[in-house]
């Protein structure tokens, strides 16, 4: 049999300003429902920033943001907008653009580089989506991300000392920087064991391709784990023996 405490991992690159990334974790998720191997997949979020530069707190809602960063018309953005919306919709997530606090993903990464050292990082990306995407919240406000923090379990004290030091600055940035060094252009970015990668939102059907080609290569270079059912009289090298 296999040596079942092993499990194979499975990175992705993600913002939470990302539309398209919350869309590939239902997909990636649905996916994951159909695979028989799914109790052998850890899964790991890195930060990226789509915008490092972005301003918090300018007044400028969404339309006019990407309206201005994209030089298209307002109403192409929101155009846009309403065709991600159908998107994400499909994918059984609700989008309320118009309520959407333009922010720096910065504070909401290190949020997440945190809730990481718990087991949590599923669930912080999770929480962060949908406070940004459906919720309207600001992502980049101390206070909420306390909230935040504190509805997927993380301790209230441990947030505020996380958010008044540089705490996770590293992690963040390493990750930003780990995704240039692999080729990371745009996110979603879904790394399976360092060998497969799958960019965008893609289908469920290509994550569960991808799930079962990389599980299988990695499956072949595992241990193979015994389970002694008796033990006997026996010789081992060197000329011992006992019974």
């Amino acid at each position: 049999m296999s040596n079942t405490s092993a499990k194979m991992k499975v990175e992705i690159w993600s913002d939470i300003m990302c539309p398209f990334c919350y869309i590939g974790k239902r997909k990636f998720e649905s996916a994951m429902k159909t695979f028989n191997a799914a109790d052998n997949i850890e899964l790991e979020w890195h930060s990226f920033q789509l915008d490092p530069n972005i301003k918090s707190g300018d007044g400028k809602n969404l339309y006019q943001y990407l309206s201005e960063s994209k030089g298209i018309s307002y109403q192409q953005s929101v155009d846009m907008h309403k065709q991600v919306t159908d998107m994400a919709k499909d994918a059984g997530l609700e989008y309320n653009f118009d309520q959407a606090v333009v922010a720096n993903s910065f504070n909401a990464h290190r949020l997440i580089q945190l809730a990481k050292t718990k087991g949590l990082g599923d669930a912080a990306e999770e929480r962060l989506f949908r406070a940004y995407f459906t919720e309207g919240k600001d992502v980049s406000n101390s206070a909420v991300l306390q909230e935040l923090g504190k509805d997927i379990g993380l301790s209230e004290m441990k947030v505020e000392e996380m958010l008044n030091s540089n705490a996770y600055n590293e992690s963040v940035q390493h990750d930003i920087n780990e995704a240039a060094q692999i080729g990371v252009r745009g996110v979603p970015f879904f790394v399976f064991n360092r060998k497969f990668a799958v960019s965008g939102a893609q289908p469920p059907e290509v994550f569960s391709q991808a799930l079962q080609q990389s599980y299988e290569d990695w499956h072949k270079d595992q241990p193979v784990a015994l389970t002694e059912i008796g033990t006997g009289a026996t010789c081992t090298p060197g000329g011992n023996c006992s019974n």
